[in-house]
Formats: C-alpha cells, structure tokens, sequence
C-alpha cells in the first residue's frame, strides 16, 4: 500500500484523498465543487482503496468523508445518471452495490464521518459503512423519487433494515431529507456533534477501536453483519466459530491477562 500508518502520508488520486495514521485510514471524497458526488470514475477509485486497506495490516480502522463543509456526498452524478440506457443502469446500479457491500463486508470498523448533505449514493455509502457520526448541520435522505428513480445502491434494504420500514419508506417516497438530531432520533446515524467538533469527535473514536484487539473486532462485524441475513440457529453457529476463532489469538491471552492484572491491554493484531 502506497501509505502507512507509521507516520503520516498521502494518496493523491483523482477523486479521493486518502491519509494514514496510528492505524486509522482516512478516505476523503474529494469533489467540493460537485459536493462530492459520486461518478463512475469515483466509484471505480473507492472500490481500488477500500479493497487495498483491507489488506493493510497497519490499517485497523477506516473513516470516510467529503471533502469541505457542505457535502459528505450530496448523491450519485446526475449529469451522467441522465445518460444511462436502461443496461447502463443495471450495470451502475450492480457496480454501486458492490462498492458498498465490500464496504459493509469490510474486517475493519468503517466510521462514516457525515459532515454534509448525504443525500441518495451519499446516504448509501453511509449507510453501507457500519458507524456513522453526524453534524449537527447534516442533512441525510434519499431524494431520487424527486428525479423519477429510486436509490439503486443498496438505500431500499439498508435503510429499511436500520430505521424500520415505516420511516424508510416515509423518507424514500416524500424524498424530503431529515436534519442530523432527527436522524439520531430515528436511529439513522449514532452520534451527532457539533459542525467545529465532529473532527475530533470521529478520529477520538476511531482512535479507541483502533486499539481494540482486530480478530475480535472482526468476528463482531462478521456475526452482525452476514448474521443479519441469517436464520438465528445459522447466526449463532457463525458467532461460536468467531469466539473460538478469536480464543485461539494472543490477543485473547492478552485481554483477558490484563483484566486480571486491573490494567490497560496492548493488542497486537496476534
């Protein structure tokens, strides 16, 4: 990987900007001047760099966000969404999807840190991501009813599975967006804070899974995440082969020592 935790170093791309440090990675979408939306060439980049920091052993947490003050991803590019035939669109749509279940899929905690407007594929990518921590000037929802379609990156099953099907389909057929305290209330993202401390706020948190023991953090996501599309006897099997998966770890050793001994452990990634 072209960046490292050890230090501080930069990724220039196209559409991203991507930083490392203290085994936390952070993704920036960077297109201010279209409020970060997401165009194919952007989606092609977020799917080469997620998939290379997962197999980054220095990368223990990820974080992605738009760049500036008005946009986390203000949605999919309409400009080339208004060209697509309709196999165009299947296509755009399949790719989407792939993006953001790798994302979801991911061994490693994705914090979404939503400093804008996250509306349509911005919505979806936040949602795709397994924590999401909010300004409390975010606007979040899923406008495409608004423009004769409907969210084709995963928006209709994920929301649905988070906020219940009643207040999904209140947000995805009206199109009209709720501000940041209302989608705290909703269950919609975990945290909000105030614009000026959502930096901080986010790298703190990202800071403390990033010292978590990952075999264990990686077992919790696996178990919660193709659990939920699991029968329960099947879900519960996945989470007893996680458990011994991860007991069988230094880190465990480590842990459980340490709890012991009334101090803090050091996890290794063992």
């Amino acid at each position: 990987m072209p960046f490292s935790a050890d230090g501080t170093q930069t990724m220039d791309l196209k559409n991203l900007l991507v930083t490392a440090a203290d085994g936390v990675t952070t993704i920036t979408i960077n297109r201010p001047d279209k409020l970060n939306a997401l165009n194919q060439a952007t989606l092609a980049e977020l799917d080469h760099v997620v998939g290379t920091t997962a197999q980054d052993p220095s990368t223990r947490v990820i974080v992605i966000t738009g760049q500036g003050q008005k946009a986390f991803v203000a949605g999919a590019d309409i400009k080339e969404i208004n060209h697509l035939s309709p196999l165009k669109a299947h296509q755009f749509s399949q790719y989407g999807q792939q993006v953001m279940r790798r994302i979801e899929r991911l061994d490693k905690p994705v914090i979404a840190m939503v400093n804008g407007f996250a509306l349509g594929g911005g919505l979806e990518l936040a949602l795709a991501c397994h924590l999401r921590l909010a300004s409390d000037k975010a606007q979040l929802g899923l406008p495409e009813v608004k423009l004769g379609i409907l969210p084709g990156f995963g928006g209709t099953q994920r929301l649905t599975r988070l906020i219940g099907r009643g207040q999904a389909l209140s947000m995805m057929l009206t199109g009209e967006p709720v501000d940041a305290p209302t989608a705290a209330s909703m269950g919609l993202v975990n945290q909000t804070v105030g614009a000026e401390a959502l930096l901080e706020t986010t790298m703190r948190l990202a800071a403390q899974l990033a010292q978590s023991a990952p075999a264990a953090m990686a077992g919790i996501l696996e178990a919660a995440v193709l659990g939920e599309d699991m029968d329960l006897t099947s879900a519960l099997s996945l989470e007893t082969a996680r458990f011994a998966l991860a007991c069988a770890s230094e880190d465990m050793k480590e842990g459980t020592q340490a709890f012991l001994d009334k101090r803090a452990p050091q996890f290794t990634g063992n």
